[in-house]
């Protein structure tokens, strides 16, 4: 038995199968979902996604958002989504990089601006954490999971 995960960001479908658990960041800590679960809407808080077929395991970030479960389909809407496979990490760490500077540079003149820095550093850094911790064959990368390699005589 299975439960359908539909995992959607603000621009465009994440992710969309037939699986057997759902693992989400809720704001009141991780809830595995399984088929026939009793209805619940709930909130997400910044972290990991984890859906599992079989013997596949998908990994995904999540930046906030809301979850709706039903018995047959958990449907999750994230502020922002990605598969630990898709992230840059170039591209993470420019932006981290970037925010962290413009805060040392001085305080933004209003909240906003301050909250949107804090926003961009704490994505960053979920995103770079999720690569390091899940991605596979990520190599080069501190932190990064590389398995045998021939050095090890493997």
């Amino acid at each position: 038995m299975t439960i359908r995960c539909e995992i959607v960001s603000q621009d465009r479908m994440v992710y969309e199968d037939d699986v057997d658990i759902v693992v989400i960041p809720g704001t009141n800590g991780e809830m595995g979902i399984l088929p026939n679960h009793a209805p619940v809407l709930s909130t997400l808080q910044y972290g990991i996604i984890k859906v599992r077929k079989g013997d596949e395991e998908h990994i995904f970030t999540a930046t906030g958002g809301v979850v709706e479960v039903q018995p047959e389909i958990i449907t999750i809407l994230a502020d922002a989504s990605e598969d630990v496979e898709d992230i840059d990490i170039a591209r993470a760490e420019a932006a981290k990089e970037s925010a962290q500077q413009r805060l040392e540079e001085g305080p933004p003149p209003d909240t906003d601006a301050y909250m949107a820095l804090e926003a961009a550093i704490r994505r960053s850094n979920l995103r770079l954490e999720a690569a390091r911790r899940f991605r596979r064959g990520a190599r080069g990368m501190p932190g990064f999971a590389t398995g045998p390699s021939e050095e090890d005589g493997n």
